[in-house]
């Protein structure tokens, strides 16, 4: 496995871990973020490994799903591109009060939980094995 991969790995499992911390905290629009950045890195992951380089400097999920020649489910892919497009406004919101009731607890804690279930299958992918 590359050194990048790894580290790729790594840093997916700290960011899940940290948009559970901000899910306990209240800090709901930094949930999104840190789920959306997993997702990224596992993908990124995937990518280095099939295209044996560093992958691009994007927060595209869907460009690093094609880059990685992956197939979702069509939930799970669906739920990729709502947080591909989340991200956007959480990182550069146009009005915050707006933004902070769109993404209530019961709604970030969703995206946690299909974050989850995302990464744990990207975990499973044979490049990374």
């Amino acid at each position: 496995m590359r050194k990048d991969t790894e580290n790729f790995v790594k840093s997916a499992a700290y960011d899940l871990d940290t948009a559970a911390h901000m899910l306990k905290t209240g800090r709901y629009i930094y949930v999104v973020l840190m789920c959306h950045l997993s997702i990224e890195k596992m993908l990124k992951a995937v990518a280095a490994e099939v295209t044996d380089t560093s992958p691009p400097r994007t927060h595209n999920l869907l460009y690093l799903t094609k880059l990685a020649g992956l197939s979702f489910s069509e939930a799970h892919f669906e739920f990729i591109a709502k947080i591909n497009n989340a991200s956007v406004v959480t990182r550069y919101p146009e009005d915050f009060g707006a933004l902070t009731e769109s993404f209530p607890e019961k709604v970030v804690s969703a995206y946690l939980e299909k974050t989850i279930e995302i990464v744990e299958w990207l975990k499973q992918n044979e490049k990374l094995k």
